[in-house]
């Protein structure tokens, strides 16, 4: 596993082009993690992503409604229901020091099956049947 920082598109296409199959005998894939640069540049990501046969994981479904393989991401609806209790009980005089860290519990997982096909997978009928969305 390599990680490959990026700042832009120059450097998002070589980090692709570095992992692509002809390169690495086609054992790789990519985890793409979301930040401001890579949400920015989702659609070059899929696209380049696409072209070079890799398979890809995120952590927004955004990527996969864009054509990304497959994203697990935490549920928002459920982090913002949360956060709107911590204001709630911070409003209501609870110190904030007080209050408990909270970690996601609701996960979503998203499979895009076109893009599967496009690189010439199989998703298997168990992670179908647990996916939240099935992209078709």
């Amino acid at each position: 596993m390599a990680a490959a920082p990026v700042r832009g598109a120059a450097e998002i296409e070589h980090a692709i082009a570095t992992f692509a199959p002809p390169v690495n005998g086609g054992l790789g894939g990519l985890a793409v993690l979301v930040d401001f640069i890579t949400l920015t540049h989702r659609d070059l990501i899929v696209t380049l992503a696409a072209r070079h046969r890799l398979p890809a994981i995120f952590n927004l479904r955004v990527f996969v409604k864009s054509g990304g393989l497959v994203s697990y991401s935490i549920n928002p609806t459920d982090l913002f229901h949360r956060a709107a209790s911590y204001v709630d009980r911070i409003l209501k005089g609870a110190k904030v020091a007080a209050l408990p860290v909270q970690q996601p519990t609701k996960f979503e997982l998203h499979v895009n099956l076109k893009t599967a096909k496009a690189l010439g997978l199989t998703v298997p009928p168990t992670l179908i049947a647990r996916a939240d969305e099935v992209i078709e």
